[in-house]
């Protein structure tokens, strides 16, 4: 399919922008400092090959008034499958919650996930190694 679809953006709306801002700074997300009037409705970061957005609830209603909250798993690669532990432990010694502790995902990759401030599941995963794909759990 020639005209494929890419994603470049995912916007995060948050009941509270600055919780957000640090949970994925400490995540690794660069999020820069923004013009004061800004800051508590729109934040801009940036990953690799994805803008990601944090819109305050408010906000959100004004680009999109059929907005009615929910997100699925916002998932971030990392280089290696001990940097999937290290992120995991650093969020979760921040006292973030635990949805998924890192384990051996049966895709072959090594994979935790952890809520955000407003409960958003986020996945952190590292490159899949075939050699320890298994089959998926029945």
């Amino acid at each position: 399919m020639p005209d494929r679809p890419v994603i470049d953006q995912f916007n995060v709306v948050s009941a509270d922008v600055e919780a957000s801002v640090a949970f994925y700074r400490l995540l690794g997300v660069d999020i820069e400092d923004t013009d004061p009037e800004w800051a508590a409705r729109h934040r801009s970061g940036t990953t690799e090959g994805a803008d990601l957005d944090i819109d305050s609830e408010e906000f959100a209603r004004q680009w999109d008034p059929g907005w009615r909250g929910g997100m699925g798993v916002l998932g971030f690669k990392v280089p290696t499958r001990e940097a999937v532990d290290e992120r995991y432990a650093t969020l979760t010694g921040a006292r973030y919650r635990s949805q998924a502790a890192p384990h051996d995902a049966f895709w072959g990759a090594r994979y935790a996930i952890v809520e955000d401030p407003d409960g958003n599941a986020v996945g952190i995963m590292s490159p899949v190694d075939p050699d320890l794909r298994s089959a998926p759990p029945t």
